[in-house]
């Protein structure tokens, strides 16, 4: 008879890493679609100046696991303004085409934030032509318009502050009070190409932008309906139906409460301080062990 023991350990890291490159290529697939590889070489493999440089604190937060959790709360934060939310259910198809959607995002911010200079000019003067079709009127009867600075600045400080508030949470390495600050600067490179108007670019602005933003904001049908999708209809199999519904609690775990009414979202601070996070730690150490060498 043969003896296989010494051979186990081997046997279950080779099966171990089967399974780590198809669990990391069908989320690559999922986040960039069929065209990533292509663009992860022009990103990645070009030469030429970047925006930042490699220790920059905008590279620590956009290449960590936590811009999962972050991207869905980020989403979740920006219906609250009606004429942001309006664009999107009339523009976007997000409900026909939520991957292409995340794809073209994932894109950009991987574009601006490590790829070369002149790739991510292109990628935002693709977005400013994108912007300008896109206007009309929102339910409440007023104009909406994507070039708009103001929502423009909406959008942006959204997202930057549900990208930090994930890495401060989930990251492998947050960042200091300097380095959080280091960040929100980084990413105002990238909001004046966009043509938003005095982005912040200290955590402490950041804040107070939020703040100042929340008389517009509302929990508009459409903004309800959009998170409904979001958290309890993706389109996704079934077997990544319980690893998702842990991002999407972890999500809205990051949430001001003043976030959650609007939408109807519960709050539920004993259950979120345990059970959520733990598992929105959990599943962002899967990902960012199936994701990275």
């Amino acid at each position: 008879m043969v003896d296989l023991t010494p051979r186990l350990p081997g046997a279950v890291t080779d099966r171990l890493a089967i399974l780590r490159s198809r669990a990391g290529s069908a989320v690559f697939s999922r986040v960039a679609g069929d065209e990533g590889s292509d663009r992860r070489a022009r990103i990645l493999g070009a030469d030429g100046p970047r925006w930042f440089a490699e220790d920059a604190p905008i590279r620590r937060v956009h290449g960590d696991a936590s811009m999962f959790v972050g991207g869905l709360r980020a989403l979740l934060l920006q219906s609250l303004h009606p004429l942001a939310m309006a664009g999107v259910a009339g523009h976007s198809g997000f409900r026909g085409d939520p991957w292409g959607r995340l794809q073209r995002t994932s894109y950009f911010l991987a574009a601006t934030t490590f790829g070369p200079a002149d790739e991510a000019q292109r990628v935002i003067e693709r977005i400013k032509r994108a912007h300008a079709s896109v206007q009309g009127v929102a339910p409440d009867g007023r104009h909406y318009s994507a070039s708009d600075p103001h929502l423009l600045r909406w959008v942006h400080i959204a997202e930057i502050d549900s990208f930090l508030a994930a890495h401060d949470r989930y990251g492998k390495e947050p960042l200091d009070a300097d380095g959080r600050d280091g960040y929100v600067a980084d990413t105002a490179r990238v909001a004046r190409a966009l043509g938003v108007p005095d982005p912040p670019e200290s955590a402490a602005e950041l804040a107070e932008q939020i703040d100042r933003y929340r008389p517009e904001l509302a929990g508009t049908p459409e903004a309800r309906d959009a998170a409904r999708f979001l958290l309890l209809q993706p389109p996704l199999p079934l077997s990544a139906r319980v690893p998702y519904g842990v991002l999407a609690a972890a999500s809205v775990g990051l949430l001001p409460r003043w976030a959650r009414l609007p939408l109807r979202l519960p709050w539920l601070p004993v259950t979120e301080a345990t059970v959520v996070r733990a598992g929105g730690t959990l599943i962002t150490a899967g990902i960012r062990w199936v994701t990275t060498g």
